[in-house]
């Protein structure tokens, strides 16, 4: 519902339902964001446009650092991911070489017992019939 008033030199206003704050609102952000937008007049309108050219570069610089700060946020995580990830492998690596270590180290002593049966097997052979052809 809306609402028309009539002025005495007869110009007319009049209301169409909108809220009047939404209508605003983009204005009133540009007005703290960017500044006022209106006409300018003098030397001093030079140096509010140099000014808002200024303040309008450092908004677009620190978005792009915002920007970049994200990216190397992400970049920093996958690298703390692949770190994790190498450290864990690292970790079993040292375990299966450790295993891997005592199994050859069981693996030699084997073989240096068998080699010690197989000489005290040849020495029994070789002296036991000397000893019985000595002997008798």
């Amino acid at each position: 519902m809306g609402w028309e008033i009539v002025f005495r030199n007869g110009s007319t206003a009049a209301s169409d339902d909108r809220n009047l704050l939404e209508e605003d609102s983009d204005e009133e952000e540009d007005f703290f964001l960017r500044g006022p937008s209106g006409p300018r007049f003098g030397p001093k309108n030079d140096k509010i446009r140099h000014v808002q050219n200024q303040v309008d570069e450092v908004i677009d610089v620190m978005q792009e650092n915002i920007t970049k700060v994200i990216e190397r946020g992400e970049r920093l995580d996958d690298l703390q991911d692949k770190s994790e990830s190498l450290s864990d492998n690292a970790t079993a690596f040292s375990n299966r070489s450790k295993q891997l270590r005592r199994q050859m180290w069981w693996r030699g002593c084997k073989m240096k017992v068998i080699v010690a049966l197989v000489a005290a097997v040849v020495l029994l052979v070789i002296i036991v019939p000397l000893i019985l052809k000595y002997h008798t």
